[in-house]
């Protein structure tokens, strides 16, 4: 192989290895089993679905070091400072306020409503529902976030474009079991966590952040 190619072949293989990264972390999360688990059929499927999401999160994890060959730093696994929880708590509080007009102001003067789906989720063990919260804080933040946005980013050389299209997708992503009106929520859940990553540049703070919106909707009360 020539010199010439032999460099090219080096500047093409970061954007094969981003693509099929970014085929691998939404084409995973995207696959059907998420229905049966959102259906709810039996506490058995929805932990059978729990274990897939986390085999879907090592896969990622795996890609990144032993395919790309790359430190987990690449995707904002870095140690939390000071700023950095603080910087959580604040979006974990706003998100929640937000969400709270959304469900006490806006759904009512809509006449929409997702009790049903909350009712479904809420009939869940305990146990579950916490593992659930968890793996969603976790696994929701890897994908969209920390792979998803810095690769897009990478990509396009644009923070806009990586935040907005990592946004879009994981908006689109909640239609499947809570319908059209959720998207309201989703979506504006997803933009302070995006803000959020694209400020502190930290996952843990997302995921932090992440698990305080969804313990306060699934878990008390």
């Amino acid at each position: 192989m020539s010199t010439t190619a032999q460099v090219m072949t080096r500047q093409r293989k970061p954007w094969l290895l981003h693509v099929t990264g970014l085929l691998l972390a939404f084409g995973g999360i995207s696959l059907p089993f998420g229905t049966w688990d959102h259906a709810l059929a039996s506490v058995g499927h929805m932990a059978a679905n729990e274990l897939v999401y986390w085999g879907l999160v090592a896969a990622i994890l795996l890609y990144v070091l032993l395919i790309e060959r790359r430190p987990l730093v690449s995707i904002g696994l870095r140690k939390p400072g000071g700023r950095d929880i603080l910087a959580a708590l604040a979006t974990g509080v706003l998100m929640v306020a937000v969400l709270a007009v959304i469900y006490l102001v806006v759904f009512p003067a809509l006449h929409w409503d997702e009790t049903q789906q909350l009712q479904t989720l809420t009939a869940v063990p305990f146990w579950l529902r916490f593992l659930s919260v968890v793996r969603a804080a976790v696994s929701e933040e890897i994908l969209f976030r920390g792979y998803a946005l810095e690769r897009v980013q990478e990509l396009t050389g644009s923070r806009s474009v990586a935040g907005v299209f990592t946004w879009a997708v994981f908006t689109l992503e909640h239609l499947g079991y809570w319908g059209w009106h959720h998207l309201l929520v989703a979506g504006a859940a997803g933009a302070l966590l995006t803000l959020l990553y694209l400020w502190r540049r930290n996952l843990w703070a997302n995921m932090l952040a992440h698990f305080m919106v969804d313990a306060v909707g699934f878990l008390l009360g």
